[in-house]
């Protein structure tokens, strides 16, 4: 099963492989207290595409 859910929530036991799908490392976030186990820069929007996203 796929979940998605926000970096700046607790990470639960019941997560499983965690992946950060951000082109930017996420603000307010030291890189040593985030649990994850990879981060895909590659899978994001296009900055064109990202633009016209809704926020």
């Amino acid at each position: 099963m796929i979940q998605c859910k926000r970096v700046y929530e607790d990470a639960a036991p019941d997560d499983g492989y965690r992946v950060l799908v951000d082109r930017l490392w996420p603000r307010g976030i030291k890189k040593e207290d985030l649990v994850y186990d990879e981060w895909c820069k590659d899978l994001t929007p296009s900055g064109r595409a990202a633009q016209s996203l809704p926020r």
